[in-house]
């Protein structure tokens, strides 16, 4: 079933380790077929470097099983949850990346102090409370702070004491979400560590951000 998305999450799961946003096993990335509703993502516990379309999990909108010999990621109740409560996500990815994840250990949002987030995120990247694996707690954390968070353009949510969570139309769009999440992430880090990064207007984010998405790129 699905072989077209099958072969785009496999594919797209080498991004995680190329991109250094992944160890052993960690993190997962996930596609919604926009015909059929079903889904298909990572199964659990299998290295990177062993994936491929014929290992993918294929799930429906509840996350049971429809295709595979594969038991599914454990988030996948987290993808679901996701997916039922926002109908224009097509893609979701989750990683620890390093410098990420450590302002979710602090509980921090990441300021938009760059260009490049007020760009790709269109403000801070926020920070959503703790919330226990491998039920949908996390998906509903994660759908509140998209929602009601403090900044509604961001694709990005740091999840407390847990990881990143990004979602995009389409799964190549949420794996650019992640990566640019963990660029921005080191890149602030460092720029606290010589002293006070300075802040960007909320005009201008809003006029950079704009110009990003409507008239950057072909």
């Amino acid at each position: 079933m699905l072989e077209a998305l099958r072969k785009t999450v496999a594919d797209l799961h080498a991004e995680l380790p190329r991109n250094g946003l992944v160890a052993w096993t960690s993190g997962n990335v996930s596609g919604r077929d926009p015909e059929t509703g079903l889904i298909v993502i990572k199964p659990s516990g299998l290295r990177f470097e062993d994936l491929g379309p014929e290992n993918m999990v294929v799930v429906d909108a509840n996350g049971k099983l429809v295709e595979s010999t594969y038991k599914a990621s454990s988030d996948t109740a987290t993808h679901c949850y996701i997916y039922r409560e926002m109908p224009e996500v097509g893609g979701i990815v989750h990683t620890h990346s390093s410098y990420a994840t450590a302002w979710a250990a602090l509980g921090r949002d990441i300021p938009c102090v760059l260009t490049a987030m007020a760009d790709e995120f269109g403000g801070p990247i926020p920070c959503g409370g703790f919330a226990l694996i491998g039920g949908e707690e996390i998906g509903r954390e994660v759908v509140r702070v998209l929602r009601e968070g403090p900044n509604p353009h961001s694709p990005a949510v740091l999840l407390q004491n847990h990881g990143v969570f990004t979602v995009g139309p389409t799964p190549l769009a949420a794996i650019k979400a992640a990566v640019m999440c963990e660029d921005v992430a080191r890149t602030v880090a460092l720029a606290y560590r010589m002293g006070e990064p300075l802040p960007i207007s909320e005009e201008d984010i809003a006029s950079l951000h704009h110009r990003y998405t409507h008239v950057y790129g072909q």
